[in-house]
């Protein structure tokens, strides 16, 4: 028990246990499906905003473009549904039966080289976390190793993302273009439109995001994490140690990139598509707006805010959809001008005090009497009733 209490406390567990105590038994005990599908929908973006901390709260470099890794793994998924669901039966009013609609319609005849590997599952599995990953490496090294950094790595990731949407919609025939791939409905015979399935997904979900905060949770907690805030704060400093600043900050890029594809793939079994709406520069600024509102340095506070962001977006554009994007605009000011550290700043300035402070009011007041040791303190006059002597002094030294 004592050796669990210990990890719990090492690893900050007490606040994981609470989130997954409220993802797993309280909503879906509160939430019809529909509503619970999106907040299935919203932990996707989670995975975003954990990586955000990795890269930018411990690790100092502000990434624009993190949307290009969600979408990467989110089409790298929707491929493998979307050729699952054009089998030659399906098809065959097509004019070349077996491969994709969007394919059809702009004339193309056979399914394309880089398509064939989405025809398997595990390879599926594989490139979901590996495109993304070679992509982030790619870029980050390029520009770790030359030392660019601030906020000229934040303007290049931002091209990044411009480049790759811009990418999608030309290739239309290969890509589906600016409509997406739709239409995605089974995996592997299983039918992921079912209440049944919706639960399944919601439960695979959580417990992928869950083991992604104790990951980085361990990472944060060893070396690697110590050393990316230092980093952070004293650059030159950890160089001149003899350690390479880019091999880290390289690491975390391409581990943030990982955990994106992985949200990207879940978001297209529960949703069903993925577009390039998904990709560009709008959403990945969404998602740094995710990880700003709950804590750039809390993995917890990353997924409360991003629960929180698209909630109120659901809020505000089902009860005022006139002035939603007003209200959202709001909400983002009104949280950073006034909780600059985000919802985990608020518990740690607010709620960790009142808490110690309700603890100390509730312990005993307990008058402790210094026994005198010195001939001064013997000597000095003291508060003693009348007929009394002073506390600590003897009937024989008096």
């Amino acid at each position: 028990m004592i050796a669990l209490r210990n990890l719990i406390k090492r690893y900050q567990l007490a606040s994981v246990l609470v989130l997954a105590l409220l993802l797993a038994v309280v909503l879906p005990l509160a939430l019809d499906i529909f509503r619970l599908n999106l907040v299935g929908k919203y932990l996707t973006y989670a995975f975003v905003a954990i990586g955000l901390v990795m890269v930018w709260g411990y690790g100092g470099v502000l990434s624009l473009g993190q949307g290009v890794f969600f979408g990467l793994g989110g089409y790298a998924m929707a491929m493998f549904l979307k050729l699952e669901a054009s089998d030659p039966i399906t098809t065959k009013i097509q004019s070349t039966p077996g491969i994709p609609d969007f394919m059809d319609w702009n004339q193309i005849t056979e399914l394309p080289l880089f398509w064939l590997p989405f025809k398997s599952l595990p390879l599926t599995l594989i490139a979901i976390i590996a495109v993304p990953t070679l992509l982030a490496w790619i870029v980050s090294f390029a520009m770790f190793k030359r030392r660019v950094g601030g906020v000229y790595f934040a303007i290049i990731t931002q091209a990044v993302a411009l480049i790759v949407t811009v990418l999608i919609i030309g290739q239309q025939g290969y890509t589906g273009g600016v409509n997406g791939m739709t239409d995605l409905k089974t995996v592997l015979g299983w039918d992921t439109r079912t209440d049944h399935a919706k639960y399944i997904l919601y439960y695979l979900c959580v417990a992928l995001l869950l083991a992604s905060i104790l990951l980085c949770r361990w990472i944060q907690t060893g070396k690697a994490g110590t050393l990316l805030l230092a980093m952070r704060d004293k650059e030159d400093r950890v160089r001149f140690s003899g350690y390479d600043v880019a091999n880290f900050r390289i690491f975390t890029f391409c581990l943030a990139a990982a955990l994106s594809g992985i949200g990207g793939a879940l978001f297209s079994l529960q949703v069903g598509f993925m577009s390039p709406s998904f990709v560009g520069i709008v959403p990945s600024v969404e998602m740094v707006i995710f990880a700003a509102v709950g804590g750039r340095m809390s993995l917890v506070g990353a997924v409360y805010g991003t629960l929180l962001v698209n909630a109120g977006k659901t809020f505000f554009s089902e009860s005022f959809p006139d002035l939603w994007l007003f209200l959202m605009a709001a909400l983002f000011i009104g949280v950073t001008m006034a909780f600059p550290m985000g919802l985990a700043g608020i518990w740690e300035s607010h709620v960790v005090p009142w808490w110690n402070k309700r603890g100390a009011g509730k312990t005993p007041a307990v008058e402790v009497h210094k026994t005198p040791t010195t001939r001064a303190e013997m000597a000095a006059p003291t508060t003693a009733e009348p007929g009394k002597l002073p506390p600590g002094i003897s009937g024989q030294q008096a």
